[in-house]
C-alpha cells in the first residue's frame, strides 16, 4: 500500500511511518521540516526512517516542503497515487498558539484546507488525519465522549483543530470523500517533543533544575502511550470511513454522519494526576524533583479522560502500555542520546 504521511518529521508522524515501513508499506513522507522545535531532533528522525526503509528502491520518499504550498502539494499527488493519506502535519502547542496565532491558522487552517483539495482531485481512498482532545474544550462531562458538543474551545490551536473537523465534514458530504479525525490525548513516548511536559520534566531533573508544576500538578491527563495510539491509527485508517445508516438530521449525532465521516477518540482510558506523572519520571531516573508550583494558565484545561467506546467498537482497541512502563521506556531512549 503507498500511504501519504505528512508531518513524517514529527514526533507521531515518525512513528507512523516507521510502523507503515515495517509493516511492509510504501510510504512518501510530505513535511517542511522547519526550525520550530529541535531541529536535530527531526533530523535525527528522517536519517532513522531512511536507515529502517531497506534497499527496495521508492519504499520510503521524502519530500521537504510546506502544506501551504499548494503547488508543491499538487505536485506530490500528480506523481504518487495514494491509497490513503495519513495527515499529521501542524504547528503544535497550544503555547505556541497563543504566542502566534498566524503561524497557527496557515499550517493548521490554510494546509489542511490545501491537503482536503488535493485528497478530492485525487479521489483518496481515505484521509485519516490528527484532531485534539483540546476540542473538548470548557465541557467538564467526563469522560469526553465524540456524541457531546465540542463547541467551546479554549485557545486558537483547539479551534483550528475542530476547524479541521468541519472542514473534513464539508469534503464528506460534498465530494463523498472518506475522513476520519482522530482526536489524540496527551501523547507521550520515545523521540517525543523536547516542549513536551515529559521531556521538559525528565531535563529539568536531570539537570538538577526545577520542575515547575501547573495548578500545583492537581490536574489529569489521559496519558497516550505512543505506541498504542499508532497501533490504532493504523488500524483506522485501513477502515475505511462510511456513512452512518442511522444517522438523522432531526437528532444529530456528533461522532458520525450521513456522509462518509466520523471523528474518534484515542486515550488510554485510565487518566492520572500530574504529579502521578511525575512520580513515575522520579522511579525511572531513580532521582527525585525539586517541585515548584504555578498557577494553571488560562488556555488549559482542568482534566482530559477519552471515552473509548467507539474505538473499541470499530477496531476492537485496546491501549497495553501502562504509564510506568511507557514513562521507563522514554528514559531508556533519552539517556541512550545523551
Amino acid at each position: 500500500m503507498l500511504t501519504l504521511v505528512t508531518g513524517h518529521a514529527g514526533f507521531i508522524g515518525f512513528h507512523v511511518a516507521l510502523r507503515l515501513l515495517e509493516r511492509g508499506d510504501m510510504v512518501v513522507g510530505f513535511d517542511n521540516v522547519s526550525d520550530h522545535g529541535d531541529l536535530t531532533l527531526k533530523e535525527a528522525r528522517l536519517a532513522e526512517l531512511a536507515d529502517r526503509s531497506g534497499t527496495l528502491p521508492g519504499r520510503y520518499i521524502s519530500i521537504e516542503a510546506d502544506l501551504t504550498d499548494a503547488a508543491a502539494l499538487a505536485r506530490c499527488f500528480d506523481r504518487y497515487r495514494f491509497e490513503r493519506v495519513i495527515h499529521l502535519a501542524a504547528r503544535p502547542g497550544i503555547a505556541f498558539s497563543v504566542a502566534h496565532p498566524d503561524a497557527t491558522v496557515a499550517a493548521n487552517i490554510v494546509g489542511f484546507a490545501n491537503l482536503l483539495e488535493a485528497c478530492r482531485v485525487a479521489a483518496v481512498p481515505h484521509l485519516t488525519y490528527a484532531s485534539s482532545s483540546s476540542v473538548y474544550g470548557a465541557s467538564r462531562r467526563l469522560p469526553y465522549s465524540e456524541h457531546d458538543p465540542a463547541d467551546h474551545p479554549l485557545q486558537l490551536y483547539a479551534a483550528t483543530k475542530r476547524a479541521n473537523e468541519l472542514m473534513a465534514h464539508a469534503y464528506s458530504h460534498l465530494y463523498a470523500l472518506p475522513t476520519t479525525g482522530l482526536r489524540f490525548f496527551t501523547v507521550y513516548g520515545p523521540w517525543c517533543r523536547p516542549d513536551l511536559a515529559l521531556y521538559k520534566f525528565v531535563e529539568a531533573i536531570c539537570a538538577g533544575r526545577p520542575v515547575e508544576l501547573m495548578d500545583a500538578g492537581r490536574h489529569s491527563r489521559d496519558f497516550t502511550y505512543v505506541d498504542d495510539l499508532v497501533t490504532a491509527l493504523v488500524a483506522l485508517s485501513d477502515d475505511i470511513a462510511r456513512p452512518d445508516p442511522n444517522w438523522r438530521g432531526e437528532a444529530p449525532d456528533a461522532a458520525t454522519s450521513s456522509a462518509p465521516w466520523r471523528v474518534l477518540n484515542i486515550g488510554s482510558d485510565r487518566p492520572a494526576r500530574v504529579t502521578d506523572y511525575l512520580d513515575a519520571i522520579e522511579a525511572a531516573l531513580g532521582q527525585k524533583a525539586i517541585r515548584r508550583d504555578q498557577p494553571r494558565q488560562a488556555a488549559d484545561m482542568p482534566d482530559t479522560w477519552a471515552d473509548l467506546t467507539e474505538i473499541r467498537s470499530a477496531i476492537g482497541y485496546e491501549p497495553s502500555i501502562s504509564l510506568d512502563e511507557g514513562v521507563a521506556r522514554f528514559v531508556a531512549w533519552y539517556r541512550s542520546r545523551q
